[in-house]
């Protein structure tokens, strides 16, 4: 167990909403009216997300990014966001990015609160979405037999990020401006039985998704995309890396996906392990972890 899912554990006992959906998901998911709101806040800090030095605009862009990826993988579409600000340097640039981000993916600025401090800096964003269809998809819906899906490469990100801390000058996009796959989500809303984004590493997340749900998933590694600048040697640190920020899925069986997305795997009856690659269980740690 690590620091984060000790505390988490310990929310869990105070996260007693329905909405809270028991902090096992991406999202809180609330009924609202004739509406449902889908509701997620993620947070950013310097030398964790980003690399010190790096173009605020960049930052802007993956902090609104990757808020918005967790709506997608609940089918939702944006209403709007509300951003915690620590003041620092190159501000315009970040509100540069900021407004970059928010003009691409049609979502407004709605307001949110700034600090100023020591140390590295951090920022927060809430984003506000509004489901598409109901049941909204969760992470625990998986049942045996269901097949598992991914819309996209695993590890361009990590190689971005390489490139970038490494002054390379290789292509660096992925891990500075990831885009969120909302119209995918939505398409599949409707039909996933479970569904999450892979922001932390596939192995990780998608055992996330199998406890949830019940089951094990055995991967093939082989039928998971990889980039092709990727290495053949560095397939495994790729599933384990994060950041990808592509959308992770079970359909029933023998349903095509209605969306670009390669098949990688089954949900099987639970074993001791939540994910089996190739057959075998994965050893170490499966992705990213806040210690």
């Amino acid at each position: 167990m690590s620091k984060e899912s000790d505390l988490i554990a310990d929310m869990r006992k105070l996260a007693l909403h329905p909405a809270a959906r028991g902090l096992t998901d991406d999202c809180a998911v609330l009924p609202f009216g004739g509406e449902t709101l889908v509701l997620t806040h993620d947070m950013m800090v310097e030398g964790v997300h980003w690399l010190p030095g790096q173009d605020m605009a960049d930052v802007a862009w993956k902090l609104v990014a990757t808020n918005l990826s967790d709506l997608a993988a609940k089918g939702a579409e944006p209403v709007g966001v509300l951003l915690g600000f620590t003041l620092g340097e190159e501000d315009t640039r970040f509100v540069a990015g900021l407004g970059e981000a928010l003009q691409a993916f049609g979502v407004p600025l709605l307001g949110g609160d700034t600090v100023s401090g020591n140390g590295p800096r951090s920022l927060g964003l809430t984003a506000l979405g509004r489901a598409t269809c109901s049941p909204v998809p969760s992470r625990s819906g998986a049942k045996v037999g269901d097949t598992l899906w991914l819309t996209g490469p695993v590890g361009a990100a990590m190689l971005g990020f390489e490139a970038l801390r490494d002054g390379t000058g290789r292509d660096s996009t992925t891990f500075r401006r990831p885009l969120p796959r909302l119209a995918e989500g939505r398409t599949l809303a409707p039909l996933a039985t479970a569904m999450m984004d892979v922001s932390d590493g596939l192995l990780i997340d998608a055992a996330r998704m199998a406890q949830a749900s019940g089951v094990t998933f055995a991967i093939a590694s082989e039928s998971v995309p990889f980039p092709a600048a990727l290495p053949d040697s560095r397939r495994d640190d790729a599933m384990r890396w994060g950041d990808d920020y592509e959308l992770l899925f079970t359909l029933p069986p023998g349903l095509p996906a209605p969306v670009a997305a390669l098949r990688i795997g089954v949900a099987q009856a639970a074993t001791l392990s939540p994910v089996i690659i190739d057959g075998a269980v994965p050893h170490g740690n499966l992705g990213y972890m806040h210690d």
